[in-house]
């Protein structure tokens, strides 16, 4: 006699918002997916500023650094303010610094909505990235909120990124966030302003040869941008994971 299988046995398939590499922890709503939505804008953003600040070094720094925040425009921008050629050097960095930290609440949101979703998904790139964001996050730990001012440090680790997740994770008002991270941001372009400044005239010497070639660098750096992207269509996962890479965290800062 045929038996048959209970169907309370049976294990039941996943549902597709249950599958490996995407940050939530149940059925996605609306604001799950315009968060991940914002994560690819931000993708697509950062992409589309890598020719346009070589660009602007050369047309202006102290624009540069307005519209980016930048690490290079407030360097370039100290030395020119060192010759008096940037008199208005403080509005720029300050302006700089809110344009800068535009996009941060989405990864405070993204701690808020999925905690270490959103971490675990990049972890899950490459061994690399999982000791990485191990290590940064065991820093952010110990430091709290006072790991917002270590964000903006300039090495190859996801600091900004480990950061302002775990502030979202662990409940830390929104306003309270972008303050300190405006008043990191600042602090830290006074920093690079000053190197500039101390600098001085070598700088604004090589910016003056620079800006003869600037044009190319942009359109060489726009090739490079569209041949990545049209490479990379066919390595494309099927499931789409919210990216780090790409966006202003990391690069330009």
């Amino acid at each position: 006699m045929e038996e048959h299988a209970d169907p309370r046995e049976t294990t039941a398939e996943k549902e597709w918002w249950e599958e490996d590499g995407l940050p939530w922890n149940g059925k996605p709503t609306k604001a799950d997916y315009w968060c991940l939505g914002w994560f690819g804008f931000v993708g697509i953003f950062g992409l589309a500023m890598i020719p346009l600040r070589a660009w602007l070094l050369g047309l202006d720094p102290p624009i540069l650094l307005a519209l980016t925040g930048s690490r290079i425009g407030a360097a370039s921008t100290g030395a020119l303010a060192a010759v008096g050629e940037a008199p208005n050097w403080l509005w720029f960095l300050l302006i700089g610094s809110i344009v800068n930290i535009k996009f941060d609440w989405i990864y405070w949101w993204a701690g808020k909505l999925w905690g270490r979703g959103i971490l675990d998904v990049q972890a899950a790139n490459s061994p690399r990235a999982a000791k990485n964001i191990a290590r940064v996050e065991q820093w952010a730990i110990k430091l709290g909120w006072l790991g917002i001012f270590l964000a903006y440090v300039p090495i190859p680790l996801p600091i900004a990124f480990v950061v302002f997740v775990l502030m979202g994770m662990t409940g830390m008002p929104l306003w309270k966030f972008m303050v300190l991270d405006f008043i990191s941001k600042t602090l830290w372009s006074f920093l690079y302003l000053g190197l500039g400044w101390w600098i001085g005239e070598p700088v604004v010497m090589v910016l003056e040869q620079y800006a003869k070639v600037a044009n190319w660098i942009a359109i060489v750096l726009l090739v490079v941008v569209f041949f990545g992207i049209f490479r990379n269509q066919n390595k494309k996962k099927p499931v789409v994971q919210p990216e780090v890479v790409g966006n202003e965290f990391e690069a330009g800062r």
